[in-house]
C-alpha cells in the first residue's frame, strides 16, 4: 500500500504540474514569510541583549586611596552576585581615557584631581533590569571609600519598556504571518485537488475507501512541501547575504543554528504540506456526490 501511495503521489505531482507549481509558490511564500519573521526575530533578540549590556554597566568612582585598598575593593566587586566582569581603572588609567576621548582639547580641560580611579562593572544578564540593579547599585554605595555610584538608570527603563513593546508587535506579527500562510497554503491546495474531483469521484465510484483515495495526495503535498523548504532555505540565505552586505552590523547565524533552523524549516515545510493535503482532501470526500 506505501508503495502505491509513493507511486502515484509522485505522478500526481508530475500530472497535474501547474496545480502542483502553484501550491509549492504558496508554501515556498508562506515558509519565506515564517523564516523572514524567525530571523528578523532572533537578529532583533541579538540586538536587543547588546543594548541590555550597554546599559547594563555600573562604575564605582572611589575616594582617594590608597592602592591596596583601591585592590581590594576590586577583588569585592568581582566577587559581588550578579557581577559578570569588573575593570579596575587607576587614575592614570583615567587619565588616557580622558585624552582618547577628547583629543587635542584634551589639555584644556585636563585636571588630575577631577580624574578619580574607578571600578566599571558589568551586570549579569538576568540582573539587568531597574529593580535589580537599583539593590546592586546601593550595595556598592554603601561600601566605604566608594565616593559615588553612576548608571544610566534613565535609558535602562526606556529599553525595557522598549523591548516589551518590540516583543509584543513581533508575537503579534508572527501570528498574523503564521495564520495567513496557512490560510494561503490551505486555499490553494484546496483550489489544486478540486481541478482533480472528476478522478477522485472516479476512485470512488469504483469503490475506493477514503483513506486509499487520501494517501496519494497526502504523498504529493509532502512532496510539495519538501520542494518548497528548499527554495524557501536558498531565498531566505540569499535575502540574510543581500541584508548582511548593507548592514554589516548584522550577526551570521552560526553552523549548529544554520543546521537546527534548516531542519526545522523543512520538518515545518513537510508538515504544511500534509497537513494541508490532509484537510483539503477530507473536506472534498465529505461532499463529493456519487450522484
Amino acid at each position: 500500500m506505501l508503495p502505491y501511495s509513493i507511486k502515484e503521489g509522485l505522478a500526481g505531482f508530475r500530472r497535474a504540474s501547474f496545480s502542483s507549481v502553484a501550491a509549492t509558490s504558496a508554501m515556498t511564500a508562506a515558509l519565506v514569510m515564517v523564516g523572514l519573521f524567525a530571523i528578523v526575530t532572533w537578529q532583533a533578540r541579538g540586538i536587543s541583549e547588546w543594548l541590555k549590556q550597554r546599559v547594563g554597566e555600573v562604575e564605582l568612582f572611589l575616594e582617594d586611596t590608597s592602592d591596596t585598598v583601591a585592590v581590594s575593593l576590586f577583588e569585592r566587586a568581582r566577587s559581588t552576585p550578579g557581577v559578570a566582569q569588573a575593570e579596575f581603572i587607576s587614575k592614570e588609567r583615567a587619565q588616557e581615557i580622558f585624552r582618547q576621548e577628547f583629543g587635542e582639547e584634551a589639555d584644556i580641560f585636563f585636571d588630575g584631581t577631577f580624574l578619580p580611579a574607578s571600578i566599571r562593572v558589568r551586570v549579569e544578564p538576568d540582573y539587568i533590569n531597574a529593580d535589580s540593579l537599583s539593590v546592586l547599585v546601593a550595595e556598592f554605595a554603601s561600601w566605604n571609600r566608594v565616593d559615588e555610584v553612576v548608571f544610566n538608570q534613565a535609558l535602562l527603563t526606556k529599553v525595557e519598556s522598549n523591548l516589551r513593546l518590540i516583543s509584543l508587535i513581533g508575537i503579534s506579527i508572527g501570528a498574523l504571518v503564521l495564520l495567513a500562510s496557512v490560510f494561503l497554503v490551505a486555499n490553494t491546495i484546496r483550489l489544486a485537488i478540486y481541478a482533480r474531483r472528476l478522478m477522485i469521484r472516479t476512485m470512488k465510484l469504483v469503490g475506493a475507501t477514503d483513506g486509499f483515495i487520501r494517501k496519494p495526495f497526502i504523498v504529493e503535498g509532502v512532496i510539495q512541501g519538501f520542494l518548497s523548504s528548499i527554495l524557501a532555505l536558498f531565498l531566505l540565505w540569499f535575502i540574510q547575504r543581500a541584508a548582511m552586505a548593507y548592514v554589516p552590523q548584522l550577526e551570521p547565524l552560526a553552523l549548529p543554528g544554520v543546521l537546527v533552523f534548516s531542519v526545522v524549516l523543512t520538518g515545518s515545510g513537510c508538515a504544511l504540506g500534509w497537513m494541508g493535503s490532509a484537510s483539503a482532501v477530507g473536506r472534498f470526500l465529505k461532499h463529493i456526490s456519487l450522484h
